[in-house]
């Protein structure tokens, strides 16, 4: 269901319209979360650490691609607001090529620099093979992390925040399934986990596209290079807002570099803590993501009051959210823990 944000009730459509972001980033973590829990349990501590480490590189890498995905909705949603329907179908079609292009780049620099990347973090030399191991696979598949998550940013951008919740539900789903069964049953140790996640966003990415295509949700059309203009736009906005996403994440690569001084078992209790951490910042962002949709639809409509509402009934809205979830995590952090390590 897409919906007009130039008009009717803000705070109404604010909580509406991110409930399913926030559910829908709360499932996208819970690809590490779960693939920790398995890896945790039957592989043991260093295989945590190994997945922790990893997952703390590969995550500033995906920061990028969320900080190009914001720049993304702001440009896309500001074009809907327009009702600039041309408009909208060109950039969508720059942004493909061009991110396309992006994953590409980064998966195969990532692949051949995975040992670099975890000697600068002061892997322990007992973690390095299995850290090694899960990055790769990773970086193999960045291109559907890559892929999914912009057609839901594309859905988003045009007031459309239900349709993506499917697609991260069913990777999910599979990915819940699949890693005890590469990991144990293939017996593909840690290396499963990771095949488990490309796997599964792989095969949630081609429904994804097959879906919005079948369903003419959005203005798609057959791929061809973008117009100077656009590129200069998308690489304005998009580069430095993905660089600013990835300067945040690289403070948790020099935390990381830091406790691996300190040998496996801080490594897996902090890899542990890493997870729970994660959900906190989450819901902020899921909010933030509503509010960019929404304001770019007011800005390109020209309603610059509606969009000074819409940032503040966001701000009162994210910090009733996040003391009701940080105070939660206060309170079961310790037993939240052994889910993942005795």
């Amino acid at each position: 269901m897409k919906t007009d944000f130039t008009y009717g009730n803000v705070f109404k459509q604010l909580v509406f319209f991110s409930g399913p972001i926030i559910l829908a980033n709360l499932l996208q973590i819970s690809f590490q979360f779960v693939d920790s829990l398995w890896v945790g349990n039957l592989l043991g501590a260093k295989a945590l650490g190994a997945a922790a480490v990893s997952g703390t590189v590969f995550f500033t890498v995906l920061s990028f691609v969320l900080g190009v995905n914001n720049a993304a909705l702001t440009i896309l949603a500001q074009q809907k607001g327009k009702g600039d329907k041309k408009g909208l179908t060109s950039y969508i079609n720059a942004f493909v090529v061009l991110m396309t292009a992006m994953s590409v780049l980064l998966g195969v620099i990532g692949y051949f620099f995975t040992e670099p990347l975890l000697s600068l973090l002061q892997t322990p030399g007992n973690m390095m093979d299995l850290a090694a191991s899960y990055l790769s696979i990773h970086f193999i598949g960045i291109i559907f992390l890559f892929g999914y998550n912009f057609i839901s940013t594309v859905l988003r951008a045009v007031g459309d925040s239900q349709t993506p919740l499917r697609f991260v539900l069913l990777a999910v789903i599979l990915n819940l399934f699949m890693d005890p069964l590469f990991i144990s049953v293939f017996n593909l140790g840690i290396a499963g986990a990771a095949y488990a996640t490309v796997v599964s966003q792989g095969i949630a990415f081609i429904y994804g596209v097959v879906y919005t295509v079948r369903k003419r949700l959005v203005p798609f059309s057959k791929p061809a290079l973008p117009s100077l203009e656009e590129t200069s736009v998308i690489l304005k906005l998009g580069v430095p807002a993905g660089l600013q996403m990835m300067v945040i994440s690289g403070g948790s690569m020099a935390i990381m570099s830091v406790v691996n001084s300190f040998g496996e078992r801080v490594v897996s209790g902090f890899g542990a803590v890493q997870r729970l951490d994660s959900l906190l910042i989450l819901p902020a962002m899921a909010i933030g993501t509503a509010v960019n949709s929404m304001a770019g639809q007011t800005v390109g409509s020209g309603d610059m009051e509606r969009t000074k509402k819409i940032a503040y009934y966001g701000i009162i809205y994210v910090l009733l959210f996040m003391a009701v979830v940080s105070t939660a995590i206060f309170l079961t952090g310790y037993h939240a823990v052994r889910l993942f390590i005795s």
